[in-house]
């Protein structure tokens, strides 16, 4: 479970990277800068974008409330995470960290900004938080889901389901931009913390999201329907389940791509498989990393990706923390107080 917590969230970091160079070229292009199979790894330092950032930001807001939970029994994660985003934007608007900053905030290799999107900074601008009830803009964008892989390590499916669907809503109000936010943070949850097989899990996430948005519910069955229908030989078009510019898109491709690419062996390839399109390469790869570390652990990690990836000491300690959590094992609980 440990393991698996650092799985998900340097998998994440590592699709990120990996995607982030090509994320606004056509296919074309990036064969044209890359070469006919397009990206194979991340560059060195491999960099992550803001999706990454705001995912440590997510896991720093859980867990304080986990912490804050277990002494006081006042157990508010929404508004915690929607404070560290605040945080966050700090990081976007000052050159460093200012002297006495704690946490993520005393880490001066954060205060870097990645281009996020307007959309998240509007949001997080506003002084009022966000919900799936009253939403603050109908947006459906893949910048919401890209962050709740944290909620996967909640106490339960059905608080790990709604917690995700809260953090992405927090920033994308639309239906399918936080109902994707939900779907992510079910599946880690039931891959990492339950141990459920991947198709069953995933059959056990569509179900779930039927109830909320028929839409996403669709994009992510068609994306089994494709999986199915892959023999294995042929090359992963992702494309076929669109561009990943939006939530609900970009999960249906991280599930695709994972379906097709289910062993630890194969975690470079599906990595690859995910990035190299015309879309949301960043967001799709992320996902897909996020998925496939929950399920694997870090033993199908490639060290070589790994030894430039940058801030992988934090994304690797807190994602440890994320699996102590949900056990209830002993961590340093002062870090998030």
């Amino acid at each position: 479970m440990v393991d698996r917590g650092a799985g998900c969230l340097l998998g994440g970091a590592l699709g990120d990277a990996l995607g982030a160079p090509v994320q606004y070229l056509g296919w074309a292009d990036i064969q044209r800068e890359h070469g006919a199979e397009g990206v194979l790894a991340p560059p060195k330092p491999a960099l992550f974008t803001d999706d990454t950032q705001l995912t440590l930001f997510t896991a720093d807001g859980y867990l304080r409330a986990w912490v804050r939970g277990k002494h006081t029994g006042q157990w508010e994660p929404s508004e915690m995470v929607w404070h560290s985003y605040r945080r966050w934007l700090i990081t976007q608007q000052q050159p460093a960290p200012e002297r006495g900053a704690v946490g993520l905030l005393a880490d001066e290799r954060l205060y870097e900004s990645r281009s996020p999107g307007l959309t998240c900074l509007r949001a997080l601008a506003s002084e009022t938080m966000s919900t799936p009830q009253n939403p603050h803009n109908e947006s459906s964008g893949c910048n919401g889901v890209t962050r709740t892989a944290p909620a996967g390590f909640a106490p339960s499916a059905a608080i790990a389901y709604d917690l995700g669907c809260r953090f992405a809503a927090i920033t994308h109000g639309g239906t399918g931009g936080w109902v994707s936010g939900g779907a992510l943070a079910l599946l880690i949850h039931l891959l990492a913390v339950k141990g459920r097989p991947l198709r069953e899990a995933i059959d056990q996430v569509i179900g779930r999201v039927l109830r909320d948005d028929t839409y996403t519910a669709t994009v992510l069955t068609r994306a089994v329907v494709l999986a199915e229908e892959h023999d294995g030989q042929s090359s992963v078009r992702v494309d076929r389940l669109g561009s990943g510019w939006t939530g609900p898109e970009a999960l249906a491709i991280a599930v695709y791509t994972v379906l097709t690419h289910p062993k630890p062996v194969q975690f470079v390839d599906a990595m690859r498989a995910a990035a190299n399109h015309s879309g949301g390469s960043d967001a799709t790869a992320a996902l897909t990393g996020n998925v496939l570390g929950a399920l694997h652990g870090t033993e199908a990690l490639p060290r070589d990706w790994l030894s430039g990836l940058e801030l992988v000491d934090v994304l690797d300690e807190m994602g440890r923390d994320l699996g102590r959590s949900a056990v209830n094992l002993e961590f340093d609980e002062s870090k998030y107080v």
